[in-house]
């Protein structure tokens, strides 16, 4: 990993390569800033009576309309914006602080405690903000989630002096494009006996760049995205290097890895919308004396997880460590596969509290006080809550350290893709297990077809899931058997910088070059010198240059 490192208070003119590193440094930013600004809009409108709008009666399911509705959304989409780039980039931006050498056992243990201190966040969100929100007012709410994202701001601004940064390359996106492009326009020609006939770019080349990855059997039709015709010039988008196109093959052989673990997400999805309607139906939701808001209910995996992540960190890792000789101590996609398999159980946990919940809530009157323990939920949350500390982590670390140099940010942005695809496919799964159910139920009626959840049949849809999780988990075994982990290569790559700052010196003709540069070319013409010389015999008998 190269140890690129500025500081723009230095009092040094930026380079060219300097300035590419700032404005990388200002990408990284630009989304928590847009978060910030989202926060900001929400807090105004939740505050100001005239930017909120008036009650349209029963029958609508908005009331948001013209500019009110406008702001709202504005507000609402310019977070979303703001917190996607924060959470795609701040990962990869983590592990490029640490080099080649040491990355393997501080990468994995950033990334467990950056998933502590999201944990941490979440908890404080869904519990003091919660409350300040429901006795103080939305408005303070908002405020204080405001503020915290500016503080965050601030603090990533200052540590920018000592931030280890990438040299920004091509838009990743462009280079997947462009492999697939020039594949299909050469999909009539046929490949080379050796891949060595494949263009790449040279040895002298390479070692500018940030990474040269060997050539691979797989996905053997992209390969022809590197085949240079004749009289045809090595340009972009129409022909591409064997590294290039294997940075595609890379990506493509993460998406069975990345789809397997939507149906995670999707039951997560639904214990985090369901737990709290049990929350408020049948369940006794004090703590002593204290209420606990059903809006907090989502903070008991949290808590769990705050405590579990530092006893897998400084406990399992060191133990697990001596027996698999692993730095992580169990690979990135076994701590997936582990993750899976608690989510399923996890799923039936929660179908036999849910049978409990609604057996009690039957038997009794809606409006009877009391009902089973709040804590119940526990068990299920509890569970899910390991799965999601296995699964999230296994799969940030995977994403980063498979990804090639230049796509670290958009490999880590998979994890979070996979969890938007599970919040989706949880609304229609809810959709189609109505549908199909109301057509064969006896009843007529679907197992979620109304408000009352004790009308419904959530029990029945938990397992359902549980079972879905279980296949799932066979479909990921096989592609996580068929998955093979990217060679690491000795770490070959020439600081840029540092070749940048080597002195200029003249030569005979007016150019200048390095002074390594120079010392090369010496080194040649003495060579050639000494070669021409005549050939003498010593008095040993032995032969050598005059």
């Amino acid at each position: 990993m190269f140890d690129f490192r500025f500081n723009s208070s230095s009092g040094k003119e930026l380079t060219p390569s300097n300035s590419t590193l700032v404005l990388r440094l200002i990408l990284t930013m630009t989304p928590l800033h847009e978060c910030k600004q989202g926060l900001s809009l929400v807090t105004i409108q939740a505050y100001a009576k005239p930017l909120q709008p008036k009650f349209c009666g029963v029958g609508k399911s908005s009331c948001m309309e013209g500019g009110i509705g406008f702001y709202f959304y504005a507000s609402l989409y310019l977070w979303a914006l703001g917190s996607g780039g924060v959470k795609g980039a701040l990962p990869a931006l983590g592990g490029d602080q640490f080099g080649y050498k040491d990355e393997a056992k501080k990468l994995a243990t950033f990334f467990n405690l950056f998933m502590l201190s999201s944990t941490l966040g979440a908890t404080i969100g869904v519990t003091v903000v919660v409350w300040v929100s429901m006795n103080k007012g939305w408005y303070w709410g908002f405020f204080i989630s405001t503020m915290g994202s500016l503080v965050g701001f601030i603090v990533l601004a200052l540590g920018k002096p000592f931030y280890r940064l990438q040299v920004p390359r091509d838009s990743p996106l462009i280079r997947i494009f462009q492999v697939i492009a020039v594949a299909i326009k050469n999909r009539s020609l046929s490949l080379p006996g050796s891949s060595a006939e494949l263009y790449e770019i040279s040895e002298k080349e390479s070692a500018f760049t940030n990474e040269k990855i060997s050539h691979t059997k797989q996905f053997s039709f992209l390969d022809k995205a590197a085949i240079l015709g004749k009289g045809t010039k090595a340009e972009p988008w129409k022909v591409c290097t064997v590294t290039q196109v294997e940075e595609v093959k890379v990506l493509t052989r993460m998406l069975p890895i990345l789809f397997s673990t939507i149906i995670m997400n999707t039951c997560l999805a639904q214990l985090q919308t369901f737990s709290v309607q049990q929350g408020n139906r049948s369940m006794d939701r004090n703590l002593g004396s204290f209420p606990v808001p059903a809006p907090s209910i989502p903070a008991i995996p949290l808590i769990f997880m705050s405590i579990l992540i530092p006893l897998y960190e400084y406990l399992f890792v060191p133990f697990a460590r001596k027996i698999t000789k692993h730095p992580a101590g169990i690979t990135q996609l076994q701590r997936v596969g582990i993750g899976l398999v608690l989510s399923a159980i996890s799923m039936t946990v929660a179908g036999l509290v849910e049978v409990k919940r609604r057996h009690y809530a039957l038997a009794h009157s809606p409006l009877a006080p009391g009902g089973i323990s709040l804590f119940w939920l526990s068990f299920q949350y509890a569970i899910f809550g390991i799965a999601d500390m296995f699964t999230l982590v296994g799969l940030l670390e995977f994403f980063y350290r498979e990804a090639p140099a230049g796509m670290k940010s958009l490999s880590t942005s998979f994890t979070w893709l996979s969890l938007s695809f599970g919040y989706f496919l949880s609304s229609i799964f809810v959709e189609i297990i109505n549908a199909v159910t109301a057509r064969i139920a006896p009843s007529k009626l679907g197992w979620l077809h109304g408000l009352d959840i004790n009308q419904n049949n959530v029990n029945l849809f938990y397992f359902f899931l549980a079972i879905l999780s279980c296949l799932n988990f066979v479909n990921y075994l096989y592609w996580a058997s068929w998955y093979k982990y990217k060679t690491e290569e000795p770490d070959t790559k020439v600081q840029v910088e540092e070749v940048n700052k080597a002195p200029l010196i003249e030569n005979e003709n007016g150019s200048k070059v390095t002074t390594e540069e120079a010392s090369s070319v010496q080194t040649e013409e003495n060579k050639e010198k000494v070669s021409s010389l005549p050939l003498i015999e010593n008095e040993n008998g032995s032969k050598g240059y005059n």
